[in-house]
């Protein structure tokens, strides 16, 4: 995981000197979206929350759930996050939020049925190791530049003004194997980041058998689900404990590593603590 955003840095660095080596007048596509990024941080909880169609729920409304999320709340030493409800089939979970005082959790109705109690509190803690480490954060800070580096290779020929030279097209150029290069080690970076929620999580329990259970329920009940449904849901795949299937260059560039890789650090993890 060091090694990973060490690079990332390294090749931000390489790509914030290009741009200023090259005096294209890119940098108004940077400030743009240095505002567009500082709102979605400060409101990543409410926007992640809608676009699921979730709602946050009381605990006379969800008496079990609200218990759940206090007592592993405490366990972790966190702040108890807000809880919120999707009514999906989708048997799916995810944290969000820009800190620990700021978070929330939400599952779906589909993985409540699902699950058994100990499954979905395997689940529960770990969006909370999500939130405990920060992660919403550190992706955030992560794909910031890569994201200015896909508009300037998407919209950068309109910010050379009259001046389209050779250096417009230089930037182009750099930006998109910027762009290339960090998309994948966001997701390396991504994987990486779900694994240490597991082992977090079966850290909050002590169970790690609880959540690979879980792991291996949810990714079963995946292929009983609608097709219309994941489709609609397929743009949260970053957040979901496990991401909607998208094929085989979906598995190849995927945000999470395999449920069966999962399921055999947390048996890993389990015969560690046994011992």
């Amino acid at each position: 995981m060091f090694l990973t955003m060490f690079l990332l840095f390294v090749l931000y660095i390489v790509f914030v000197g290009v741009l200023a080596a090259l005096d294209v007048g890119l940098f108004i596509i940077v400030g743009f979206m240095a505002l567009f990024s500082l709102g979605q941080f400060f409101f990543s909880d409410k926007l992640a929350l809608y676009s699921m169609g979730a709602k946050e729920v009381s605990e006379e409304e969800y008496p079990e759930l609200h218990a759940m999320v206090t007592r592993l709340s405490q366990q972790a030493d966190l702040p108890k996050p807000k809880v919120a409800v999707a009514d999906s089939r989708v048997p799916n979970a995810f944290a969000t939020g820009r800190s620990q005082k700021a978070s929330a959790v939400c599952v779906t109705t589909g993985i409540m049925q699902r699950l058994d109690e100990e499954e979905l509190e395997g689940v529960m803690a770990h969006e909370l190791a999500h939130i405990k480490n920060r992660d919403v954060m550190v992706m955030t800070i992560a794909s910031f530049l890569s994201t200015i580096a896909f508009l300037v290779v998407r919209f950068g020929i309109y910010f050379g003004g009259r001046n389209r030279n050779g250096q417009v097209f230089v930037a182009i150029l750099a930006s998109l194997v910027v762009w290339i290069l960090s998309y994948v080690l966001i997701r390396a970076l991504s994987r990486y980041r779900e694994f240490a929620a597991d082992r977090g999580g079966a850290a909050i329990t002590g169970k790690p058998a609880a959540l690979a259970s879980a792991l291996l329920t949810i990714d079963g009940s995946m292929d009983q689900v609608p097709s219309e449904d994941l489709r609609d849901q397929a743009e949260m795949n970053a957040f979901f404990i496990i991401p909607i299937r998208s094929g085989f260059i979906g598995r190849v560039f995927s945000t999470h590593p395999s449920t069966e890789r999962r399921v055999e650090a947390l048996r890993d993890l389990e015969r560690e603590m046994e011992t």
